[in-house]
């Protein structure tokens, strides 16, 4: 298990600038597809990562304000062509999650990866850093039961890794009070048993 989180972590891109940012709040934009989303069973928008990792990140110190900028059945040419609609100013950083669906819906590996990096160009020219989340291969127990969508676990671990990464580069709000996360936390919670 120690391993997948490894690949994980390893797979996610994140460009950072020297300076750490300044303690205000903290602007986040997840893009992606379903498995930005929360799509499937037991999981939902509440439990996707992009909550928990706001959660996660506030449990940390730090004001976090996490927009879910997923779009079910989204492709990168979708994602690059509404980037800028998606992101508003003042957006500190972008996780990036292209998923699968290119290549799922007869695109090519090529148009992909030069899609996601015309997004990381794009970002970074306005100033916005970025993290690319595209572990490959996803670990088998991230998925549900139909092999595609991500299960409430593995938003849980995803979130975790991405609040890690952030919560290094980034100085807690002044005075703000770090809590454990509660037996009761999605983010803690067990996922409910997936329907066939």
């Amino acid at each position: 298990m120690a391993l997948r989180l490894c690949a994980c972590v390893i797979a996610s891109v994140f460009v950072l600038a020297a300076a750490p940012l300044q303690a205000r709040q903290l602007n986040i934009v997840a893009i992606g597809a379903s498995n930005t989303t929360g799509f499937g069973f037991g999981v939902g928008e509440q439990n996707a990562y992009p909550a928990v990792l706001e959660r996660l990140l506030r449990q940390k110190g730090i004001d976090a304000h996490v927009i879910n900028a997923g779009v079910n059945g989204d492709v990168t040419t979708g994602m690059r062509n509404r980037l800028d609609a998606a992101v508003p100013k003042g957006t500190d950083i972008v996780i990036l999650q292209p998923g699968a669906n290119d290549l799922r819906f007869f695109g090519t590996k090529q148009a992909r990866t030069t899609n996601i990096a015309a997004m990381v160009q794009r970002l970074h020219a306005r100033g916005i850093r970025v993290i690319v989340y595209d572990p490959d291969p996803v670990p088998r127990d991230f998925y549900q039961w139909d092999g595609i969508h991500f299960n409430a676990a593995a938003h849980a671990k995803i979130a975790a890794t991405l609040a890690a990464q952030i919560a290094t580069a980034v100085k807690p709000a002044p005075g703000a009070q770090t809590s454990a996360p509660s037996s009761t936390s999605p983010s803690t919670a067990a996922p409910a048993p997936p329907k066939p």
